[in-house]
């Protein structure tokens, strides 16, 4: 797909962060936009700043139901979906995994993993039976689709899931024949200022905690942290991520991520770490964080 303008896209957790900036993108190419997020007042705030033709949808990712009928309400609309963005996604605390909770892996799977399915489901039936050129864009990341963080375990696997489920689907999707085709999303080329600091905001009271544990500390106090210690932090700009994104599906990239040559040496040593038998992870190397 070269060109978007018409275009009828989906963005799930398009409200705030990576897919607001994926929004913004979309609308100055001349695509029409749903965005879908499950924050019914930072949704309405944020449809109500873009620019364009947009609408917003209150969805649930992690609700099969809440899906579909995000899914039907594009199709009475528009009566076509060419691009839709899986991005909704949330984090639990780091811990080891026997310090984590039930309802951490509950929650956190619920959203990133289900409810990337839960879009495969009701989308892209309807993009096959159309016939039209179509794209799938799942977002991953490098914390578990390249090399997992050990202390961010709920997370780690469920994108580790993200990566698989994205190479399956794009594999189907052209063995079958079809008009689709699917992108692997990693964000990259920084530290990113997203939600993701703060998806607790979000989190249903049935699937809280069932014990205290350690508090994820905000961007801002991240930043302050790092400058006390002396780090320097690198951030990627959001708006030049979302138009690097676009760039990846136009050249037809399955991997969409900034520096991808760099996860070479990465997989390469875990690949090798693998044919010894070994532990893909070096725990002297892992800080606890």
């Amino acid at each position: 797909m070269k060109e978007f303008r018409d275009k009828v896209a989906v963005v799930t957790g398009g409200a705030s962060g990576i897919g607001a900036a994926l929004v913004r993108a979309l609308l100055a190419e001349g695509a029409k936009v749903v965005v879908a997020d499950v924050e019914e007042g930072a949704l309405k705030q944020a449809v109500e700043g873009f620019d364009g033709d947009v609408t917003g949808v209150v969805t649930d990712v992690s609700d099969a139901a809440s899906v579909e009928a995000l899914a039907e309400q594009v199709y009475a609309t528009h009566g076509v979906c060419h691009l839709l963005f899986n991005n909704a996604g949330v984090a639990a605390p780091s811990a080891n995994i026997w310090e984590t909770t039930p309802n951490d892996w509950r929650w956190v799977h619920g959203v990133n993993v289900e409810g990337v399915v839960f879009g495969i489901q009701s989308f892209v039936p309807r993009m096959i039976a159309g016939g039209e050129e179509g794209h799938i864009i799942n977002t991953s990341s490098g914390d578990g689709g390249i090399s997992p963080l050990p202390y961010q375990s709920v997370y780690a696997s469920s994108k580790a899931a993200v990566s698989i489920i994205t190479e399956c689907l794009g594999a189907q999707l052209e063995s079958e024949g079809t008009n689709l085709r699917a992108s692997l999303f990693y964000p990259s080329g920084g530290m990113l200022d997203t939600g993701i600091w703060t998806t607790d905001r979000n989190r249903p009271k049935d699937l809280a905690r069932e014990k205290p544990g350690i508090p994820s500390p905000t961007v801002e106090q991240f930043k302050e942290a790092s400058a006390a210690a002396g780090w320097t932090l690198q951030f990627q700009d959001l708006d030049e991520l979302a138009t690097f994104t676009l760039d990846g599906i136009r050249e037809k990239r399955f991997i969409i991520m900034i520096g991808v040559e760099e996860a070479e040496a990465t997989l390469t040593d875990r690949a090798q770490r693998y044919g010894r038998a070994e532990l893909p992870i070096d725990p002297a190397g892992i800080p606890q964080v």
